[in-house]
């Protein structure tokens, strides 16, 4: 017996005449390169299953990141919502989302605009950062901002002065729930802006405690208020 390698070793039969002898070497090439290719359409079999199924994964990963809108059957991680308002005090918060922001504001879930608070849900508690207009931190301005374009579908101006030019002014009795709220809170008058949610109450950026619901009527935002209105976009 000899030992002949072509891409590997085969044994063939010393003994066979010339002609069988090349036959039977021409023959296990033949299976070598069947098997060869045979294991690369394999491969490329499980590269097309591959790559399926990463573009299925992502299609799931996209559809699960799309906006959510509030409802009464949205339940919150927390069971709670952020606000530093003094008539919330003593006030639990364990229903849906969209129950827990009717409760704080003392009105029914059929006043509310699911599209305002999920976004106030989304943005809850993130920190203030001047200039700021994303999840790492964000101003009054650029809050209000995203959220008359997302919400409202509108273009504001970036500063809380300029916005205040562009509103019609409402006496606080006569606010409505989308409305803006100005405040100075130094020397250089209008510096600061919320947005108007029903009774006394509006979402803003905290420099302390950032996106949170306040109250006009407590005593700090009732001394340093001075204006509102509708934006006219």
């Amino acid at each position: 017996m000899e030992k002949i390698g072509i891409a590997g070793d085969f044994i063939v039969d010393s003994k066979l005449p010339g002609r069988e002898r090349t036959d039977v070497l021409h023959l296990k090439c033949n299976l070598f390169k069947f098997v060869r290719q045979a294991r690369k359409s394999n491969t490329m079999i499980a590269k097309s299953y591959f790559i399926l199924f990463l573009g299925v994964l992502l299609f799931l990963s996209s559809c699960s990141t799309k906006k959510k809108v509030l409802t009464s059957n949205s339940h919150s991680s927390t069971g709670s919502v952020l606000t530093d308002s003094s008539s919330a005090r003593g006030k639990t918060f364990s229903g849906s989302r969209l129950d827990n922001y009717a409760n704080l504001l003392n009105v029914s879930t059929k006043k509310l605009n699911p599209q305002l608070y999920s976004f106030i849900d989304d943005w809850m508690g993130i920190p203030h950062r001047m200039g700021g207009q994303t999840k790492a931190g964000v101003d009054c301005s650029g809050f209000v901002n995203l959220l008359y374009s997302e919400v409202y579908k509108g273009n504001l101006p970036r500063t809380s002065r300029d916005m205040e030019n562009i509103v019609k002014r409402k006496k606080t009795d006569k606010l409505e729930e989308g409305d803006l709220v100005f405040f100075s809170f130094g020397r250089n008058g209008v510096d600061h802006v919320g947005v108007y949610l029903h009774n006394n109450k509006f979402v803003h950026v905290s420099t302390r405690k950032g996106v949170i619901i306040s109250d006009l009527s407590d005593s700090w935002y009732l001394k340093t208020f001075v204006d509102a209105g509708s934006p006219k976009i």
